[in-house]
């Protein structure tokens, strides 16, 4: 099992343990991850790429950011789980798609 695979049933656990699931439906939990991409955002969102490079190597900026990509993969995994939806399986499909649709650079032959 992978870490993913674990994750599923360990959310469905928490929110059960609290009495969430009624609350946890597609449009409460799309609005959810919403917001937290939106925090996440809010973290990088005056620095320079540079700046950011340089403070995500430890401190503080670190464990803010950590803390906010969970926060996005704990309610994309369960967005995904009350849509009934293998987020791993959807995601290798997008890549089959973009596949398709961005092929890889040719060499250049003039070069």
């Amino acid at each position: 099992m992978s870490g993913f695979d674990e994750l599923v049933p360990r959310l469905r656990a928490f929110a059960a343990a609290r009495e969430w699931e009624p609350f946890h439906t597609p449009r409460n939990l799309a609005m959810a991850l919403s917001g937290e991409v939106g925090e996440l955002v809010a973290e990088l969102q005056w620095l320079s790429d540079k700046e950011i490079r340089e403070q995500l190597d430890g401190g503080a900026l670190r464990e803010r950011v950590a803390d906010e990509v969970a926060d996005v993969l704990l309610y994309l995994v369960r967005f995904a789980d009350v849509c009934g939806l293998d987020l791993a399986a959807e995601a290798h499909a997008k890549i089959d798609r973009n596949e398709h649709r961005f092929p890889p650079l040719e060499a250049n032959p003039s070069a």
